[in-house]
């Protein structure tokens, strides 16, 4: 079968996956509303196209935190690549590199810091950040990923304490034997005495009594740009360029957190007009075309991450896979971009974007 959008890829993966890891994957919190209304909200907004631009030649490159990428879409930091496919993030960093897009590798990686940046020696990479009651531990981490030259940390915000998916309290989800939480092999053992576990390491891991304060913490033990990942209202927008991080991704962790808070898109200009430009805004959630894209940059975001997508790439395909998907979404992008009479990404602005009268 061809595979001519992303909503092919999910097919596939659902067919192929198991249906403990499908419904992992696929997992959002409680009702899963958040999750649904992500996809949704972008149904709902409508473009302005422009007409005799003379859209020959187009250019979707553009910049995140001064280093160039061949398009405004990089993959999210998700967990256990390896359930998808044997390789797992060695196969995600392979790909991006071929693309020359921004791969932010999960703490929940099932191949290690180091086994990813020899896979893809040249790839642009940050890398996903949760703070632990062990601080030394997030310490020991952030050197590990400055020595082996990632180029920014992404902290994650909006897991004080992991939400309620229930498929997996079902399911009674845990990772296989033979894959482990490589970033933390040898830190956490979970046996019989260790108690319950969450996500292949021992449950109240991570600090819920993490805030503001962290940030200048984080910031004393590194030189990288710090990301935060996880706001959704201008309020904590405007904190964060307080604390003096260097961007923000507007993201509700794919719908699998706190139910009922908003789409990412719904927020995403609100959060852009109280940055007034001082630092870069990203967006995450419900990415699943190019013009979904286009929509995002229209209303702001300087560049965009897709989280499930990817990983019905590797389900599909491994490394190939995962090219396939970034290769599908910057053709929409381009042809969306064009259709709409924008020849590169500067000219994508508000005027896009068409607002309903109410």
């Amino acid at each position: 079968m061809a595979m001519v959008c992303l909503t092919d890829f999910e097919e596939y993966a659902k067919e192929h996956l198991s249906k403990a890891t499908w419904d992992y994957y696929a997992a959002g919190a409680d009702e899963c509303c958040t999750r649904d209304d992500n996809l949704l909200a972008y149904k709902r907004i409508r473009l302005r196209p422009r007409i005799l631009r003379d859209v020959s030649v187009s250019d979707t490159r553009t910049t995140v935190q001064g280093t160039e990428i061949s398009f405004p879409v990089g993959i999210a930091p998700t967990a256990f690549h390896c359930l998808a496919w044997h390789e797992g993030e060695v196969a995600t960093a392979r790909a991006t590199e071929a693309v020359n897009t921004c791969y932010i590798t999960s703490t929940y990686s099932t191949c290690s810091v180091e086994e990813i940046v020899a896979a893809a020696p040249n790839g642009f990479r940050w890398f996903q950040l949760y703070v632990y009651r062990d601080r030394k531990l997030s310490e020991q981490i952030v050197q590990r990923v400055e020595t082996l030259g990632y180029k920014a940390l992404v902290l994650t915000v909006d897991v004080p304490y992991t939400g309620k998916r229930r498929n997996d309290i079902r399911n009674q989800f845990k990772l296989p034997p033979h894959l482990k939480v490589k970033n933390l092999d040898g830190v956490y053992q979970v046996t019989e005495s260790t108690g319950s576990e969450e996500y292949a390491i021992p449950a109240n891991t991570l600090d819920p009594s993490i805030s503001w304060k962290d940030v200048y913490w984080l910031q004393s033990l590194t030189r990288l740009p710090i990301i935060i990942k996880g706001i959704l209202t201008k309020e904590d927008a405007e904190l964060a360029v307080e604390h003096g991080v260097q961007g923000i991704i507007v993201s509700n962790h794919g719908g699998r957190q706190l139910d009922g808070g908003p789409a990412t898109i719904d927020v995403l200009s609100e959060i852009v007009e109280t940055v007034q430009g001082r630092i870069e805004v990203y967006l995450d959630g419900g990415i699943r075309t190019g013009s979904d894209v286009l929509k995002a940059l229209a209303l702001g975001a300087k560049c965009v991450f897709i989280g499930r997508p990817a990983v019905w790439g590797l389900a599909y395909k491994g490394e190939e896979g995962v090219r396939e998907v970034l290769q599908i979404l910057n053709d929409e992008f381009r042809l969306s971009m064009a259709l709409s009479g924008c020849r590169n990404v500067a000219e994508i602005n508000r005027n896009l974007i068409q607002f309903a009268k109410l």
